[in-house]
């Protein structure tokens, strides 16, 4: 009871300042990430904030899954260089015994983990498809702004307005330059207005103008006088959208399995088992020699864990492009570092290794053909 009472005590002390300050590097990062996009017209400054609260969301789970990784490996490492595991040890505890106290540190971080990737992750991925798509909307508008030359998305078109009533509906004075291949057209009016057609195309209606067609660097140009003319603005094209996968809840994608789903299910199912299967893999390569104090093994620990995380991100880009089935896809990762967990678990309880030569040994053993019974 002492011993399990104080290794959870140790293990959530770490963990709160570990994922504090994990947590606190990623919010900085988004932060003079997205503030470089709002400097350059990318996103808007009013969703700087929400960006990063719904950005964050999305990487809770990897978070939390370093964070158990990383707790359990650096209190197992102290307790081995203060001598307390041998003292452990002396008490009859088995290195198995610290397997139930760190999976029920471990169970309620997986749950968290779950949720968030398989529920509210999704939610905040579609939040975020949101607040580009609105921006995206108010670009179309300030593509008509006052006083200003603004080129459409597709750099094609440029555009300008000496003024712009409050509502952004009317427009007076408008020069507009468009360019297809050689062929120019210019087109200035005294005025138009901004309307919505009733399958939410937009356009720029001018009126009582002139429409200049030519090519470039020509000398002839076309002129036609014309009392109504439209100029239809580009619309919204947010990016991702309602067709990424990031942004599709999880039934959606278990009622559509096509590969890129496949995919995305197998990362967010992937994320609550990793929890399990990393925070054992801690247990045994926690080993420090109390009389060396190197820390190497966490240096060890680090590149195991970035090691298993790209092996998933390559596991599910395979799914996705039919490499590999979803069936195998889903669990051979967190198998195969379940198996080196053992190893590991073997290792250190000195229990009777077998040699790669041994094996071979038997594997040959049980391949070779038998000679055959004479008649007699």
């Amino acid at each position: 009871m002492i011993f399990s009472q104080s290794l959870r005590r140790d293990l959530n002390s770490v963990a709160g300042v570990m994922f504090s300050t994990l947590f606190t590097i990623m919010v900085t990062t988004s932060l003079i990430r997205f503030l470089g996009r709002a400097a350059t017209d990318r996103i808007g400054v009013a969703d700087v904030v929400p960006l990063i609260a719904f950005s964050s969301i999305g990487y809770i789970p990897v978070l939390l899954v370093l964070t158990v990784f990383l707790s359990v490996l650096m209190v197992l490492s102290r307790a081995w260089r203060d001598s307390e595991m041998v003292i452990w040890f002396a008490s009859g505890q088995s290195l198995t015994a610290w397997i139930r106290p760190v999976l029920s540190f471990a169970l309620p971080y997986a749950f968290v983990v779950g949720m968030v990737a398989l529920v509210v992750s999704p939610w905040a991925q579609q939040q975020i498809a949101e607040l580009r798509q609105r921006f995206e909307q108010r670009e179309d508008v300030s593509q008509v702004a006052a006083g200003q030359f603004r080129e459409s998305r597709s750099s094609n078109r440029v555009f300008f307005v000496e003024s712009v009533n409050k509502e952004q509906t009317e427009v007076s004075n408008v020069f507009v330059v468009q360019h297809d291949g050689p062929r120019m057209i210019v087109v200035a009016s005294r005025g138009g207005k901004v309307e919505v057609q009733d399958n939410g195309d937009r356009f720029l209606v001018l009126e009582d103008g002139r429409r200049y067609d030519g090519e470039w660097g020509g000398v002839e140009f076309s002129l036609m006088e014309f009392e109504r003319y439209g100029v239809r603005l580009e619309p919204a094209t947010g990016p991702g959208g309602a067709d990424s996968t990031r942004g599709l809840t999880t039934p959606q994608l278990l009622a559509s399995p096509t590969p890129a789903n496949q995919g995305e299910l197998m990362a967010r199912i992937g994320l609550p088992v990793s929890v399990i299967v990393i925070a054992l893999l801690a247990i045994p390569l926690a080993f420090v020699n109390p009389r060396l104090g190197s820390s190497i093994n966490i240096v060890i620990g680090v590149l195991i864990y970035f090691t298993y995380t790209n092996l998933n991100g390559l596991m599910r880009s395979w799914i996705a492009q039919e490499r590999i089935s979803f069936s195998l896809g889903v669990w051979v990762t967190h198998v195969t570092l379940f198996v080196i967990a053992l190893y590991l678990f073997h290792r250190r309880m000195n229990l009777p290794q077998v040699s790669l030569g041994r094996l071979l040994a038997i594997a040959r053993s049980l391949f070779k053909p038998r000679p055959r019974a004479q008649a007699g």
